[in-house]
């Protein structure tokens, strides 16, 4: 990015490293520097958690905020119901309206943390595209909005493209999920007064779609920008681990896995992920991002523990910063650690190992654990665990156990 942005939410955007692309750089600065800009990212009620890779365009949200405009959060209630093609080998799974509802339910509790809601100027509203899809007259709206929409430049999308590029089937449905998005922005611009569309750079086209189509229904000058695409220095996507996906609600993932997670960022990433994912100023990110040898770990806590108390509070992000000093520096259990409670009628004559290491989350399957265990990276109490038909009995359990997978995922057992 070669213009040099007046405006300080585009400094802090440009600074900290959240830009991909912009429709109109100078255009956007402008109307930044101008007034308040009410700008939208769209969540689609896919799960009843966001997880970390929501997480960047949440931060870039919390900016927008802290630079005096106005964060709009829309849930998809609506266009869950189509699901987003984009970059995708298949359709998803299509969701029931009480799913959605459900899923909406616990996707929103993560936002009040990070945007202060209220009525004003700068206050963070929450809409559901519900609101204006679930009404919409089917023939009025191809007469009215699908005859400003190209078949064949909707095919050039590369989110599209790539997807029948591999011969893979894009159903009729998927294909007018980009319509929708792009009259999402219609109506948050006609409604609300929004001016800007944010999201990950797989969102360009989606993106583009609304602000032209607003441009052709209203002649309103409107603004997208979008985000990178994280991949951590090893080339892994941003948010995957070994467990799956970073949940950002505590009840699908504790504090604690979620701290441990932040600690264990690849050394060449701290500096990065301090400038993304914290509030530090950006030459103290450059600083502890530029430390080596045994003082980068301590970089990695600073990280964990910034990170994990503007999500889950600074007390949340203290105690498991305790509970992985106990587990790893004293070979303690830990108060904070993932639990898993069995009662005595679950346990019967004994439950095995391999039970326990997948209930606990430490292991996908069955044949996960028995792969974890003949490898030797399953240890009980931390002695190493080498029998997969080992039982647990409840006598076993007159105190909790500790279940670990590798050195840095461990799980309580316990009778509840």
């Amino acid at each position: 990015m070669t213009y040099q942005p007046k405006s300080d939410f585009l400094h802090v955007m440009k600074e900290r490293g959240f830009l991909a692309d912009c429709t109109d750089f100078q255009g956007l600065d402008e109307a930044l520097l101008a007034g308040v800009v009410p700008a939208y990212i769209g969540y689609d009620a896919t799960a009843k958690s966001l997880h970390v890779g929501h997480l960047l365009n949440i931060m870039m949200l919390r900016w927008l905020q802290k630079t005096g405009h106005k964060p709009i959060t829309l849930m998809g209630g609506g266009t869950t119901k189509v699901g987003d093609p984009s970059f995708r080998s298949d359709e998803r799974p299509l969701l029931g309206p009480e799913q959605i509802a459900d899923n909406i339910e616990g996707m929103s509790r993560v936002f009040a943390r990070y945007l202060s809601y209220g009525d004003a100027p700068a206050d963070a509203i929450m809409l559901d595209n519900a609101e204006w899809l679930d009404g919409l007259n089917y023939l009025e709206f191809l007469r009215d909005i699908g005859r400003h929409f190209s078949v064949n430049r909707m095919l050039s999308f590369e989110s599209v493209k790539s997807r029948l590029d591999r011969e893979q089937s894009l159903s009729f449905l998927e294909f007018n999920y980009m319509i929708l998005q792009a009259y999402d922005f219609l109506e948050l611009n006609r409604r609300y007064g929004c001016l800007l569309q944010m999201g990950g750079s797989d969102q360009w086209g989606n993106i583009v779609n609304g602000i032209d189509l607003t441009r052709r229904v209203l002649d309103h000058e409107i603004y997208g920008l979008t985000s990178p695409l994280l991949t951590t220095s090893d080339g892994r996507k941003m948010g995957k681990s070994a467990g799956g996906a970073i949940w950002l609600n505590a009840e699908m993932l504790s504090p604690y896995e979620f701290w441990q997670f932040w600690r264990n960022t690849t050394d060449a990433d701290v500096g990065r992920f301090l400038k993304l994912y914290t509030e530090l100023p950006v030459d103290e990110c450059e600083r502890l991002g530029s430390l080596d040898g045994a003082e980068i770990n301590e970089a990695k806590i600073r990280l964990a523990n910034e990170v994990t108390a503007l999500l889950h509070g600074a007390e949340a992000a203290k105690a498991a910063q305790d509970t992985a000093r106990e587990v790893f520096e004293q070979g303690g259990v830990g108060d904070d650690l993932p639990t898993l409670s069995l009662d005595a009628a679950e346990i019967g004559d004994g439950i095995s190992v391999v039970q326990l290491l997948t209930r606990s989350g430490l292991a996908k399957s069955g044949k996960d654990a028995k792969r974890l265990i003949a490898e030797n990276g399953a240890r009980l109490n931390d002695d190493l665990l080498a029998d997969a038909g080992r039982l647990i009995t409840v006598a076993d359990l007159s105190q909790p156990i500790k279940l670990s997978a590798g050195r840095k995922r461990h799980a309580l057992v316990r009778l509840g």
